[in-house]
């Protein structure tokens, strides 16, 4: 994960010595996914085949290739996209993929809790990966933070490579269905309400990480009564390692109360909570530092509480046979959205005036919470909400 954040923790560096523009910027910020997107649903319906390990193994080194592709040879938009597009790439052949890993050698009720701190554990790698891209940009350079990361991956793929183990655990064997025949799948409710919820938290979970950085910088700046001048403040970067921090135990405990109290009603009402808080948390800016940076950090709590009691959701209700033909699904429609959030955040921002005007970064958030907005609508759909049994919880 060392190297996901690299490019969105500096970006208003970007913005400075490369001269993009915001929609520029959430281009590049989006093709991470939209690589991801691309490789996901070959390489993660594959563990239904092979074993995942291999596959882990070799996309950890092709993201560690892309950051260091990035740090010698991205000149402009262009390299960028390239060596930002093969990073997520490798991201599709290990996250998920890990996740299956995982699965494959865990069982029994407290098999959700395994899953979910897995999850979170997205929000530890983002957070260090926006902690090393600002410590190391700030005294280096941006090449040398790029270099840092790329080093960080490599040591990610030593520590897989001694520790995944080599022999998968039994599984059961994939249906005889050809490789990208998804249709069961989509056919299948119980799953499919928890990914589209998914892929409307994603769209805002995405935005939120691509565009944090800058915000809190126009913030900061704002504040002093000045305007970003392409440097990254310290305080910024760390304030933002911080916020994505949080993100691991509310991702942790969403889970938990999840099964308690019933993992729809507990995901219908996290979500509720999230819309309605995007729509004041570009406004913030306008107030305190101190205050919008409590403002965004509770509105990060509230974007990743859903986290993994929504890919928990996915994968235990996977029909036999077909968890990685789910999780392809699941990465695959959820990553589309943070691909379409990631641009669309830097749409609307340059749409309304652009990144140094206040109504501009509020519109911006607005957009991302009328979009979360829909993934209640998908699990009040597609589930029964006063279900247990597998989705947790009490009838």
């Amino acid at each position: 994960m060392a190297g996901t954040m690299s490019f969105p923790a500096l970006l208003p560096t970007f913005f400075a010595e490369w001269r993009l523009g915001t929609v520029e910027a959430g281009w590049i910020n989006g093709v991470f996914h939209g690589g991801y997107v691309a490789a996901v649903p070959v390489l993660v319906t594959l563990t239904d085949r092979i074993d995942p390990r291999r596959i882990y193994l070799f996309s950890t080194a092709l993201a560690a290739l892309a950051l260091l592709g990035f740090a010698l040879f991205a000149e402009g938009f262009w390299t960028a996209m390239l060596f930002r597009a093969l990073g997520g790439v490798g991201l599709a052949g290990t996250y998920m993929p890990g996740l299956r890993i995982l699965s494959d050698h865990t069982a029994g009720p407290r098999q959700g809790r395994y899953l979910s701190f897995y999850t979170a554990s997205y929000a530890l790698g983002s957070s260090a990966s926006v902690l090393i891209a600002g410590l190391a940009g700030a005294e280096f350079g941006w090449r040398v933070a790029f270099l840092a990361s790329s080093a960080a991956t490599a040591a990610a793929l030593a520590l897989a490579w001694w520790g995944i183990p080599r022999a998968p655990a039994e599984r059961p064997a994939a249906a005889e269905t050809a490789l990208l025949d998804f249709r069961p799948v989509l056919r299948h409710r119980a799953a499919m309400g928890y990914i589209l919820a998914y892929s409307a938290h994603c769209y805002e979970l995405f935005g939120l990480r691509a565009w944090l950085v800058a915000f809190l910088a126009f913030a900061f700046a704002a504040s002093a009564g000045t305007v970003p001048d392409g440097t990254v403040p310290a305080v910024v970067t760390t304030l933002g390692t911080v916020i994505l921090l949080l993100g691991l135990p509310a991702s942790i405990l969403g889970n938990e109360a999840a099964t308690r109290y019933g993992r729809r009603r507990v995901l219908v009402a996290i979500m509720a909570g999230s819309a309605l808080l995007a729509c004041g948390v570009g406004f913030s800016a306008s107030l305190p530092f101190w205050l919008a940076v409590c403002v965004v950090a509770l509105y990060g709590v509230t974007v990743t509480a859903d986290s993994a009691s929504l890919t928990v959701g996915a994968v235990t209700n996977a029909l036999p046979g077909r968890r990685g033909a789910t999780m392809a699904v699941h990465s695959f429609l959820g990553f589309g959205a943070a691909f379409v959030g990631s641009v669309m955040f830097g749409v609307v921002l340059d749409a309304a005036g652009g990144g140094e005007s206040h109504l501009a970064w509020g519109l911006a958030f607005v957009s991302q919470g009328l979009v979360v907005a829909l993934g209640p609508v998908a699990l009040l759909a597609l589930g029964d909400m006063g279900s247990g049994g597998r989705d947790g919880g009490k009838r």
